[in-house]
């Protein structure tokens, strides 16, 4: 849940490689996903934050076989209450669960959601699904900062193996949890593939993201 500056507003919409479909039996599609998202998160740099997880969830979902559109739904939806609960751990992700249980969601997107903020629950991430989701929204926040680093604060500028010399970095964006993104081992990736899908994925809808 880690965020940093951009320069774009993410709701002109347009300019992304990355190919989104329209999930069918998850309870909502990704146009009421966004439609959700602006109704509850103000802050651009936060919605932001999701398209970028987003963008990660399908990448890894494509590389491990699984369902790109409900990975993807996941990643989208995974911070919907920051705002409403002021950034609280204890208490981030509740409201998001309460509000995707109301409107039906698919339990097992509901679930990743739910534990990719294990603190507020007391339970642990269990499945591959929650894995990838921990580590993908959490990497998202160390390519950023990253990026920010270099003179044209340009994605296309950055390296993989940028994002693995930072990891190193204890003091560099200290907030962002290094274990959490190691949770990439229990996809069976090591940090050098990771780091590269993550990293191309935000890269295919820079101008999404402003960067």
């Amino acid at each position: 849940m880690e965020h940093f500056l951009f320069c774009h507003d993410p709701r002109k919409r347009g300019g992304g490689k990355i190919e989104r479909g329209r999930p069918m039996g998850y309870g909502i599609d990704r146009e009421e996903a966004l439609a959700l998202i602006n109704e509850h998160i103000r802050n651009p740099n936060m919605v932001k934050h999701c398209i970028a997880a987003e963008a990660v969830m399908m990448a890894l979902a494509d590389r491990l076989g699984e369902d790109r559109d409900k990975w993807g739904l996941a990643g989208l939806l995974h911070d919907l209450d920051v705002e409403m609960v002021d950034n609280d751990l204890s208490r981030h992700t509740l409201e998001t669960v309460r509000i995707l249980q109301e409107k039906g969601i698919a339990p097992e997107i509901v679930e990743a959601i739910k534990l990719h903020n294990e603190k507020a629950h007391g339970e642990k991430r269990h499945d591959t699904f929650h894995h990838a989701l921990a580590a993908g929204e959490t990497v998202t926040g160390l390519i950023i900062a990253t990026t920010l680093v270099y003179p044209d604060k340009k994605l296309k500028s950055v390296k993989h193996k940028s994002i693995k010399k930072r990891m190193k970095e204890k003091s560099f964006a200290a907030s962002v949890s290094r274990e959490t993104i190691m949770e990439c081992e229990k996809l069976g990736m090591d940090l050098d593939e990771f780091s590269r899908i993550c990293l191309t994925a935000m890269q295919g809808i820079s101008d999404e993201l402003g960067l």
